[in-house]
């Protein structure tokens, strides 16, 4: 299954591309499809692209729900 996710940017890189973080893990994606990103912008990324901008506050209730959907699954193994 293919998720889109919340990350945040914390460098803007040539060609379209950012660096994001999510929970430690570092990563470049492109950034074609958005416009007006900055570092410290969350981003929905899917399959390497970012789709559009997400408030942080948004982005943080997203990311609990994942992190808890993750604890429910490990209970449950």
């Amino acid at each position: 299954m293919c998720l889109a996710i919340p990350v945040q940017v914390t460098e803007l890189l040539d060609g379209d591309m950012a660096r994001v973080t999510l929970d430690g893990v570092k990563k470049e994606i492109s950034l074609a499809l958005v416009d007006d990103v900055k570092p410290g912008d969350y981003v929905i990324l899917h399959v390497g692209y970012a789709l559009n901008k997400i408030d942080a506050d948004e982005a943080e209730k997203t990311l609990a729900l994942l992190a808890e959907a993750g604890q429910l699954r490990e209970f449950s193994a």
